[in-house]
């Protein structure tokens, strides 16, 4: 059996990390260690352990006298994030063309729709789990991890933009989707990484011009 004072650490960072990410703990929201240790049940040590391990990740900020904060978003950060995603996701489709089986371009076949009546409550999730599954085609455990990594970290950038946009958008992204999977099941590494760079140009578009209208930009 595992510490049960490890576990506990970790459960509590993987709950905060998981409503930060799902935008349920909004941008720029205080994190007071009392009241998340009182919500937990557990004393302040183990919420200050996961509240360090997100401020490693620059999904929480700590600022002197102030106490802790849910990291707001920057529109330079949001770039950044964004721009090199498609470089290690682009890498990933192409190196996946060549490398994966049959039966994983296959399994991709299950991005091809999504309900419009999920928008809100799913897309985003349904979008992370699609872009992940083209990083771990390439078979490169450790290319794989750091794009999955960014894909967790652009997360909330999506919900954000998500929330700018209509419902009847979600025909049009799922629809990229699929050519990048045809692309994919035809080998064409080339065409994938080139539809992918498009659709992650387009996706860093709307994130900037959804932050720009909103309160949360740092």
């Amino acid at each position: 059996m595992g510490d049960p004072r490890r576990l506990l650490r970790i459960d509590i960072y993987e709950k905060l990390r998981a409503e930060i990410l799902d935008c349920r703990l909004k941008p720029g929201a205080d994190l007071r260690e009392q009241e998340l240790a009182a919500r937990f049940a557990v004393s302040k040590s183990p919420v200050r352990d996961a509240l360090l391990r997100l401020e490693r990740e620059h999904l929480v900020t700590i600022a002197p006298r102030q106490g802790y904060r849910v990291a707001p978003i920057s529109l330079s950060d949001a770039r950044d994030l964004l721009r090199l995603r498609a470089v290690l996701e682009c890498a990933s489709v192409a190196e996946g063309a060549r490398e994966a089986s049959e039966q994983d371009l296959a399994a991709l076949d299950r991005f091809r729709a999504f309900r419009a009546s999920q928008w809100l409550e799913g897309f985003a999730g349904y979008n992370r789990e699609f872009h992940c599954a083209l990083a771990r085609l390439s078979g490169n455990q450790r290319m794989a991890a750091a794009t999955c990594e960014l894909i967790d970290q652009s997360h909330r950038l999506v919900q954000v933009s998500v929330e700018a946009v209509q419902t009847r958008a979600a025909p049009g992204l799922v629809s990229e989707h699929g050519a990048i999977i045809d692309a994919l099941q035809e080998r064409d590494g080339r065409r994938a990484a080139a539809l992918l760079r498009t659709h992650v140009g387009a996706a860093e578009r709307r994130v900037a011009d959804a932050l720009s209208r909103a309160a949360i930009v740092a």
